[in-house]
């Protein structure tokens, strides 16, 4: 059939999703800065998301994965097994890594959270475990594609070490750009802390 326009966007349900995750996150960071993360319960954040405590945890699993997750998990992954067949190692990762940034940097709102949820990071000892925990979780899923794309063992160490140094470089390319109190273009900085990489990190 011909001259019909199909939808390609999120469904109903997952534009549902997406505001219930927003809000329940939106609410948590107002509660965090006023009275703190500790004083902070997870049910007085349901409250003023106006959701059920259930439904926090449905979108969160855990207190700390309000500050941190994003549930990007399949979309990386599906991300990176699109990327060119011949494309650098390194390269495909900087994509999949730069990729829900660029969306950040068009609105300062977006800007403005991340820095609250860099300094939580940070600053509570937590949520910096718990953000540990999630880059070592996305780097086994992303060493394990990678090595799928190579034609190589899931568990092969040179590509384990590779993913997890393109992680560290990105960790630290965040954190920098925190430091300089966003003065910094944010793209740029991880950019050039990815490119060190791409010049010797050839698996």
């Amino acid at each position: 059939m011909t001259g019909v326009t199909v939808p390609t966007g999120p469904s109903l349900r997952e534009r549902k999703k997406i505001r219930t995750r927003r809000a329940i996150r939106s609410a948590a960071l107002r509660l965090f800065a006023a009275q703190g993360y500790d004083g902070t319960t997870v049910e007085r954040i349901a409250e003023a998301a106006e959701v059920s405590a259930s439904t926090v945890f449905r979108y969160f699993p855990t207190k700390e994965d309000i500050v941190l997750s994003d549930g990007r998990g399949p979309a990386m992954v599906a991300e990176l097994r699109a990327r060119p067949a011949q494309e650098p190692v390194v390269s495909s990762l900087r994509h999949v890594l730069l990729c829900p940034l660029r969306g950040l940097l068009a609105d300062e709102g977006d800007l403005e959270e991340l820095r609250q949820r860099l300094r939580l990071a940070r600053s509570v000892p937590a949520v910096r475990a718990r953000m540990g925990e999630r880059v070592r979780e996305a780097g086994r899923l992303l060493a394990s594609v990678t090595a799928e794309r190579l034609g190589r063992p899931g568990d092969d160490l040179e590509v384990r070490v590779v993913v997890a140094a393109v992680l560290g470089a990105w960790s630290e390319a965040v954190f920098h750009w925190l430091d300089s109190d966003g003065t910094a273009d944010p793209g740029a900085v991880l950019d050039r802390s990815l490119e060190l990489l791409a010049a010797n990190l050839r698996p």
